[in-house]
């Protein structure tokens, strides 16, 4: 078995399944933003900025998704959102990743007048160009707000579905947990499910396994984002590993939220023992001050070896959303990668 290093762990072909766009911004292209729309930004450097993004003080998810006030106050045009994306892809690939799936809500990118389908597009064009350019893979997640009216949230079902085969892969659930079920957004999933789209939701980081119940049976989630909190519900746990259902791990943010107490608390080696279905992510890069390679050297210091992260990474390009042939055509790819890494001297 090959001697965990971080050059290794980039090699490693990496699927990231939970990466928010508004969340994995470059503090350079931040300012660079705020200076073209005359937007003050809360430090004036770039490693300064970088600095105050990450949350290092939250006592919450709701803390924690404050700072997210920065990023979309310069996130309003489709020259932003198509760099942002772009960008994000670049960097993902630098760090071994062969496919992104990008989340976002493109109704907080409309304040300045944007129509919503111009605010998908754009980050398409984003990913597309990456792609051409880098060879990285890259989707996107429409997400639906849990503090907003559940209108709201079946009209971004209904924008997911219209682009659904224009490189928009899923439908998610995110924002404040605690007191805004996901049960109140269940017609926004069935639309989504009833038009064969994909589906995640955010559960189990801001609130209980009630709410990763609901995720499950009341929304028909295919996948879970975080999840952290999943363990206290025996059964269910058992069922979602009957069913396969992918959890989006995401340890960083993890500590970072509160939902668990360190790295070494995360529930995530209780999961991978027990057979669950767990990808490593990065949440958002920016707010997190992370890389997906940092995340899987973070599993390596809990005792994960070289081969337990293989079968995570090859866990992320089975569970992407996208369609089963070109899902196929990555992981054969990543498995003969794998393999190379794992007879080089």
């Amino acid at each position: 078995m090959p001697t965990l290093d971080r050059e290794l762990l980039r090699r490693l072909p990496k699927a990231e399944l939970h990466c928010h766009l508004d969340g994995s911004v470059r503090p350079a292209t931040l300012l660079d933003l705020g200076r073209e729309q005359g937007v003050a930004m809360p430090a004036p450097t770039e490693e300064s900025l970088r600095e105050y993004m990450i949350v290092r003080d939250a006592r919450s998810l709701e803390d924690y998704l404050a700072r997210f006030d920065v990023t979309l106050s310069v996130m309003q045009t489709e020259a932003a959102l198509e760099r942002i994306a772009y960008e994000l892809a670049v960097d993902a690939s630098a760090e071994g990743v062969r496919y992104i799936e990008v989340r976002y809500a493109p109704v907080l990118n409309i304040r300045g007048g944007l129509a919503l389908g111009a605010a998908v597009e754009a980050p398409l064009r984003g990913l597309a160009r990456a792609e051409r350019e880098h060879g990285v893979v890259g989707r996107l997640i429409v997400c639906g707000i849990r503090n907003m009216s559940p209108e709201v949230s079946l009209e971004l079902a209904r924008l997911a579905v219209a682009y659904r085969r224009q490189g928009v892969v899923g439908f998610d659930l995110a924002g404040g947990e605690a007191g805004n079920p996901a049960s109140r957004h269940a017609k926004a999933f069935e639309y989504a499910r009833c038009h064969d789209m994909a589906c995640t939701c955010h559960a189990g980081e801001g609130d209980g396994a009630a709410s990763v119940r609901e995720a499950v049976h009341v929304c028909g989630a295919n996948r879970i984002g975080h999840a952290t909190r999943l363990i206290e519900d025996e059964e269910l746990t058992e069922y979602v590993n009957d069913r396969r259902i992918a959890l989006e791990i995401c340890l960083t943010s993890n500590v970072q939220t509160r939902a668990t107490a360190s790295y070494e608390t995360h529930p995530l080696r209780q999961y991978f023992e027990r057979g669950l279905n767990v990808v490593l992510n990065t949440d958002n890069r920016l707010m997190s001050g992370t890389t997906l390679v940092d995340e899987y050297e973070h599993a390596s210091r809990i005792g994960f070896d070289f081969d337990e992260l293989s079968r995570m990474a090859l866990n992320g390009f089975e569970s992407g959303f996208l369609p089963f042939e070109e899902r196929r055509i990555l992981v054969d790819r990543a498995k003969a990668e794998i393999a190379a890494l794992r007879a080089a001297p």
